[in-house]
């Protein structure tokens, strides 16, 4: 009798496990998709590698595409949702947008949208904060800074205030083009974002 309670035990935790499993979609730009790096190395393979690690049954999905624009992940959400039906998505998105001087509110309109629809599919959201460098002028930089902050405020999402902290600005973790983060970062990103993700699963 002992025996069949510890295996009834164990098949009840597997169950739970297994119900509480589901699918991370990473919607993000070229931080995420691994630009110039091998897609086993970026911070999102990592992650993968985490969750079986510390027994977690979620499959993680990378739909981030180099050099989109908040606009254009927000065109390739609705397919993704009914594809693949996420329990959390998570936002690395706005570094495209800053890059080309658009309005801040536009990726701050485009982002509330995409956490809507997230949500109205019944997932979670991680929304992860960007920085323009100072040569993009003050006012800009800090308009578009705020944008994160403010959505976390009006939409009560999970944030990371900037995902590249300790990495940005850095020369030694850095690729050669001093804008993408190279294998040596993607440790430290994971790191960044882990502490706002693991409450979430």
């Amino acid at each position: 009798m002992r025996m069949w309670n510890g295996v009834a035990g164990v098949l009840l935790l597997a169950m739970a496990q297994g119900a509480a499993a589901g699918t991370v979609l990473i919607l993000g730009d070229s931080i995420s998709a691994g630009f110039g790096l091998d897609t086993s190395a970026g911070w999102v393979a990592l992650l993968q590698r985490r969750l079986a690690q510390q027994g977690e049954g979620d499959t993680v999905v990378n739909a981030s595409v180099t050099g989109d624009t908040s606009a254009n992940a927000q065109a390739r959400l609705p397919a993704l949702l009914t594809q693949y039906k996420p329990k959390l998505v998570v936002l690395e998105l706005g570094g495209n947008d800053g890059l080309r001087g658009q309005p801040p509110m536009q990726l701050q309109q485009n982002l509330a949208q995409m956490i809507d629809a997230s949500r109205a599919v019944g997932a979670k959201v991680l929304l992860l904060g960007m920085r323009l460098p100072p040569n993009y002028g003050a006012r800009y930089t800090q308009a578009f800074a705020q944008v994160y902050g403010n959505l976390a405020q009006d939409k009560q999402v999970a944030w990371v205030p900037f995902m590249l902290e300790g990495v940005g600005g850095t020369p030694a973790l850095m690729q050669a083009d001093g804008i993408h983060p190279n294998q040596s970062a993607q440790g430290r990103l994971l790191d960044n974002v882990w502490p706002a993700l693991q409450p979430l699963l």
